[in-house]
């Protein structure tokens, strides 16, 4: 089974996915393994890996190292493509749709396609979407984007019915790692109701009920990072919460 044929079964038994956020840039090689070891015993689904700026060369190191500890996919976050190696299961091959910075739509892209192909990695065509969270997130800084604005979900569906139109498996609502605010139920509800793809949502989700709130919005997979490097413990509240069929 692909990595895509398993979310999109574990959306159609469980009612939404859940997905933990792992940075490799976080200097993290010792917590890295109970990082993984919480997220395997809580029910997670899956891992994204990667993050918008690497400080160090040891990135290929720390996915070899998640990869060995985890028992469930390891899906590679494309922060660039220096972060590109063969230990991950699939990748979400993004293009940062929310933005007008030609690099982040494709320059980037097809820097990296020769490298995915020689790789044999499985990829997911998906389009961003940067939302304003509040926080001017690192995304923003790094992309060159301005994020759309929260209070804007005409914007959100004009942007994220392009992406579907132009064959994007899964469209991706960030609020940004350390959002202020989440991505607003109202923006969710509008872009869920217009599209036919599944739609992932992260940023600012720090607890259960947060995520609950996202997914009964329409929201088909739920991400969190930031808030389980600081409380590995909420990822079973977050799991029940998103697992809302079981």
């Amino acid at each position: 089974m692909s990595v895509f044929s398993h979310l999109d079964s574990v959306i159609g038994k469980k009612g939404a996915a859940y997905v933990v956020l792992i940075d490799p840039d976080r200097k993290n090689e010792d917590s890295l393994e109970s990082c993984v070891d919480s997220a395997n015993q809580s029910g997670v689904d899956a891992l994204f890996v990667g993050g918008s700026l690497m400080m160090d060369g040891k990135c290929t190191e720390r996915v070899k190292q998640i990869k060995q500890a985890s028992d469930i996919p390891v899906i590679f976050f494309p922060g660039g493509v220096g972060q590109l190696n063969s230990y991950y299961d699939a990748m979400l091959f993004m293009s940062v749709i929310s933005g007008r910075n030609p690099h982040y739509l494709i320059g980037e892209q097809v820097i990296a396609a020769p490298m995915v192909k020689d790789l044999g990695i499985e990829t997911i065509p998906t389009g961003y979407m940067l939302m304003d969270g509040g926080a001017g997130s690192t995304v923003e800084f790094m992309s060159g984007t301005r994020p759309i604005p929260m209070n804007r979900p005409d914007i959100a569906v004009a942007h994220a019915l392009a992406g579907q139109y132009l064959g994007m498996k899964l469209i991706y609502l960030e609020a940004g790692s350390g959002a202020k605010e989440s991505v607003s139920e109202s923006v969710i509800e509008a872009v869920t109701h217009n599209l036919d793809i599944p739609v992932i949502v992260g940023g600012g989700i720090r607890n259960g009920q947060i995520a609950s709130e996202k997914v009964k919005a329409g929201a088909s997979i739920i991400v969190t990072g930031t808030v389980i490097e600081e409380n590995s413990n909420l990822m079973s509240e977050i799991t029940d919460a998103v697992h809302w069929k079981e």
